[in-house]
């Protein structure tokens, strides 16, 4: 297969270095706005640095147009992109989020839905083994009636202030992946949200109108009460995790030996010796997981894990978020367009 990847980046290039490897790729093509990242990245994978538009059409340096596009540009990018790919009938990877607000990922869906093209978006908890585990336990029914779920994502340090505008915010950036996850755990939607956040870290925050802490619970359909928090400054170490209790038992996601927590009590487990850095280290199986299902559900092996519309529910939670910590008020999910 001939694949095309747009964005060559920090998780572009992780990606790119995954799919040199993959014996199902024969030629790599690497575009980016800027053609001297695209060349460092070719020269380290073996790809072909080629323009954006030459990668679409297979002219200039490329040789012969893609048979499938994976896009990790900058998020403004990303509807264009998508929508640019499905025009051409070719199937499209794309890193979440679709995009920054509900219009223009409306429209992108819109255009892979008029041309009938295939889109799958990066939520590469889906394919983390912690998470898999935990959604076959709640649908064997191993935990009995789930009544509480707990969901936390904390990065080590802020991203670049010049990130923070651009970035959509902690709910559609950072916690869009609790959201996501959330749902296809326990296989419940979500029916109402109530969300606040704190910007009484780095003044860069205020100055962006985010919030470098933020926490939202969150009502499934079926009754369930979900916590989900996220913070920018977890000086300990990179935390992602879930529990999930039920009335005949508890489990966790994410409780392992790297895991940045200490305990208080007398005795207790200490600091891990190397906790977690950051997110394309702990979770760097699932990412190249999601890349392998990709090439699958291009050659018609697999259906698609995670399609546009499942992006959708996620972002709509988010934005849900938005409002209520905007307005300080409880959100129903039926307020948010896109349902």
């Amino acid at each position: 297969m001939r694949i095309g990847l747009i964005g060559t980046g920090r998780i572009g290039t992780f990606h790119a270095e995954v799919l040199s490897r993959h014996p199902a790729v024969d030629a790599l093509l690497l575009a980016d706005a800027d053609p001297e990242r695209a060349a460092a990245s070719a020269l380290r994978t073996g790809g072909t640095a080629v323009a954006v538009d030459d990668l679409f059409t297979g002219a200039g340096e490329a040789p012969g147009p893609p048979d499938a596009v994976v896009i990790c540009s900058a998020t403004a990018a990303h509807a264009g992109l998508i929508a640019r790919a499905a025009r051409a009938g070719l199937p499209a990877f794309c890193e979440k989020p679709i995009a920054l607000d509900l219009p223009g990922t409306l429209a992108a869906l819109a255009e892979v839905e008029a041309a009938g093209s295939l889109l799958q978006l990066g939520f590469m908890r889906r394919f983390d083994a912690g998470y898999g585990e935990a959604r076959a336990a709640v649908r064997d029914g191993r935990l009995g009636r789930l009544h509480t779920v707990r969901a936390v994502t904390s990065d080590p340090a802020p991203p670049p202030a010049a990130y923070l505008p651009l970035s959509g915010g902690l709910y559609r950036d950072c916690l869009v992946h609790d959201f996501d996850i959330l749902r296809w755990v326990t296989g419940r939607e979500v029916s109402e949200v109530y969300a606040t956040g704190s910007d009484t870290g780095p003044a860069m925050f205020r100055e962006s109108g985010d919030v470098d802490t933020a926490a939202a619970l969150l009502t499934l359909d079926d009754g369930t009460l979900a916590t989900a928090t996220a913070t920018r400054c977890n000086g300990a170490g990179y935390d992602v995790r879930m529990e999930l209790a039920g009335e005949l038992d508890q489990i966790a996601v994410g409780l392992d030996d790297r895991a940045p927590l200490t305990s208080a009590e007398p005795g207790g487990p200490g600091a891990p010796a190397k906790p977690w850095p950051g997110f394309l280290e702990r979770f760097a199986p699932a990412y190249e997981a999601e890349l392998d299902a990709f090439l699958r559900v291009v050659r018609g092996e697999l259906a698609n894990p995670c399609d546009g519309r499942e992006a959708l529910q996620a972002l709509r939670i988010a934005e849900a978020c938005e409002v209520s910590r905007r307005e300080r008020r409880p959100v129903a999910m039926g307020e948010i367009s896109g349902g």
